[in-house]
């Protein structure tokens, strides 16, 4: 077994990484639960998994009750979370009890944010099925629901009490749904390691095949990094963990234009976005031409988007901008932007004009 530390001092946990590890799920919660019982919340796509968890929680003597949802980002509303905090009540969930996010990052990210309220703070625990929840939202404690203005304009910073990623359980996700994933592992190299771009480059292909030693290395990899940035900046205040921002800016406005849904996933918003910043800091002469082509040609060889025109959204320059004007990183009017100066020299730029974004954009959709 692999095993991260986040290191928050009162708030610290382990993301602990194995194959079949969701089999042993009941006895590395046993420690942690007790004698209490856990409420899972599944969505109805990880059936399969639910029933490993279930019989592994009850091998170690745990009781579970369980709350299926629908899958896809819609669930991340006002209305599931009603309902999600509703029946956890309704099985007398206590501040001291846990309940288990089993799922991907949608399942996470609500559960995340329900414990954070129910009773003003109860315990979670993230056991992600999808790469990208792996790699990414699982870890560092952002957890919300997206409103109509936007995705997670409302949540909370609300810290797991520790992370199980069983990356056998990618063997039942469409390879979409990986090569989605596999943006955020990608992104990780792009913020400030240029060495694990180039695994990447060498090591991808196997990755998304399916080979189990490329999956533990990069999701240990990318799962090290993020904890090493998160310890350093838990709440996003020194600016250290808005560089897990990469590609976030554009391509969350790609994701609003497509509403949310799955005719663009948002791994691939995320590729697309990379795409994006890395062409825009081309074209203002902080990057050479030839790392930003080098970064599209990744993601074109891994089946992801490389910039707007494959992201396959077609609005206005403009409209994406009033997108990106109701992003929650928006500060008295500016909108902070990750750019690079090459690959593995990413940097939060505080002064992007957004009338220069839209220009860029109307260029590149012609």
């Amino acid at each position: 077994m692999k095993v991260v530390p986040v290191s928050l001092g009162e708030r610290s946990y382990e993301v602990r990484i194995a194959g079949g590890l969701l089999a042993r799920a009941g006895d590395e919660l046993a420690p942690l639960v007790g004698t209490r019982p856990v409420v899972i919340v599944a969505d109805e796509h990880v059936a399969p998994h639910l029933d490993t968890l279930r019989h592994s929680l009850a091998q170690a003597g745990i009781a579970s009750h369980e709350v299926v949802l629908p899958s896809g980002e819609g669930t991340k509303s006002w209305a599931v979370l009603e309902r999600l905090c509703d029946a956890l009540l309704g099985f007398g969930v206590e501040r001291q009890d846990h309940v288990v996010a089993l799922g991907g990052g949608v399942i996470g990210d609500l559960v995340g944010f329900a414990t954070a309220i129910l009773k003003r703070g109860c315990r979670f625990v993230q056991i992600p099925t999808t790469l990208l929840a792996q790699v990414d939202s699982s870890v560092g404690g952002k957890t919300g629901i997206n409103a109509r203005a936007g995705k997670n304009l409302i949540g909370a910073f609300h810290q797991p009490r520790v992370v199980l990623i069983d990356p056998d359980v990618l063997d039942t996700l469409p390879a979409r749904q990986v090569r989605a994933g596999y943006a955020e592992v990608v992104k990780y190299g792009l913020i400030d390691d240029a060495n694990f771009f180039a695994w990447c480059e060498a090591n991808g292909a196997a990755l998304l095949a399916g080979n189990p030693e490329a999956r533990v290395y990069a999701i240990t990899h990318a799962v090290a990094a993020k904890a090493r940035i998160v310890g350093e900046d838990e709440f996003e205040t020194t600016g250290q963990r808005a560089l897990l921002n990469l590609g976030h800016t554009f391509g969350h406005a790609l994701e609003a234009e497509a509403g949310f849904s799955d005719r663009l996933l948002h791994g691939e918003a995320v590729a697309a976005g990379c795409g994006l910043a890395f062409d825009y800091s081309a074209a203002l002469g902080l990057c050479t031409r030839a790392d930003a082509d080098r970064v599209a040609a990744h993601w074109r060889e891994s089946g992801l988007p490389d910039g707007l025109a494959a992201s396959r959204v077609t609005a206005p320059a403009a409209r994406l901008v009033e997108h990106m004007r109701h992003d929650k990183k928006m500060t008295a009017g500016t909108l902070p932007f990750l750019l690079a100066r090459g690959i593995g020299q990413t940097y939060l730029d505080k002064t992007v004009s957004l009338d220069r974004v839209e220009r860029f954009l109307a260029d590149e959709a012609r």
